[in-house]
């Protein structure tokens, strides 16, 4: 029975030993875990700040783009404008498409005056 019981302990120590090998495994496991959750928490948060950076940029670059719309609109509406009048068509209210018959018309010239000041 003694040799038995020793076995039995033997048996008990070295299951013990397998118990802490994998006990130190999953501690190292956990260990590298937590330092790549940490680092991932770190890049997630420059990604969004830098998320956050280009959508504002974004927002300004249209604001931008819209204004130069809007501003470029009245310069192509009177470039229009001029153009019609340069090939011979009143741009004045008086006589609006009306053929202009080589001849300036004061109305029209004042007209775009006015838009060009």
């Amino acid at each position: 029975m003694d040799r038995n019981f020793l076995d039995t302990i033997i048996e008990f120590e070295k299951q013990l030993e397998s118990t802490q090998l994998q006990f130190r495994a999953l501690k190292e496991f956990v260990a590298i875990m937590l330092e790549e959750r940490q680092t991932l928490q770190q890049e997630n948060n420059h990604l969004r700040q830098r998320l956050d950076e280009i959508h504002e940029k974004e927002v300004l670059n249209e604001k931008i783009r819209e204004e130069k719309l809007s501003k470029n609109d009245i310069g192509e509406g009177y470039d229009n404008l001029a153009r019609l009048y340069q090939e011979g068509y009143h741009v004045c209210h008086v006589h609006f498409g009306s053929s202009r018959k080589e001849e300036d018309c004061l109305f029209c010239l004042s007209f775009l005056n006015k838009q060009n000041i």
